[in-house]
């Protein structure tokens, strides 16, 4: 499948019920083994964080095309923010390395104030490296230069 039009989710006390249509999307995208355990446990995180400080409301959005699988968790209160990303894994609690512990598990994360709140997003890339690099050989080397720009 090569791109489609996604699911839309709206964020409840439910976690397992998401936790399994995410799985059920994610593993039709290709994802399989330790990185779909990853996906799982980042988006879990961020749809905690909607449930105890983004309000309790928000929804989470789901969408491939070739090459990622990409979620956005958004709440509807907006004082998530990228200054909120520790540096550093959190130390002397158990609690409160949700953030962190996204940008580890992600290959890419970031954080938006929209309109309607916070915007977490989550990607992962669905093709393996060994795919990427045979991709990027056959590409036009230009391109290349201007992907290394980036």
């Amino acid at each position: 499948m090569i791109g489609d039009h996604g699911q839309h989710w709206p964020i409840d006390e439910d976690l397992s019920a998401l936790r399994e249509r995410l799985h059920h999307y994610a593993t039709q995208a290709g994802m399989r083994g330790e990185r779909l355990n990853d996906l799982l446990l980042a988006t879990n995180e961020a749809v905690i964080n909607v449930l105890e400080h983004g309000g309790g409301k928000g929804t989470v959005d789901v969408w491939q095309d070739e090459t990622h699988l990409t979620i956005d968790v958004t709440d509807t209160v907006g004082i998530l923010a990228t200054e909120h990303i520790p540096a550093k894994r959190p130390t002397g609690t158990v609690r409160g390395f949700g953030l962190w512990l996204m940008t580890q598990l992600c290959d890419e994360f970031t954080i938006e104030r929209i309109a309607v709140g916070s915007r977490v997003r989550l990607r992962m890339n669905l093709r393996s490296p060994a795919a990427r690099s045979r991709a990027l050989s056959q590409e036009d080397p230009g391109q290349e230069e201007v992907r290394a720009a980036f």
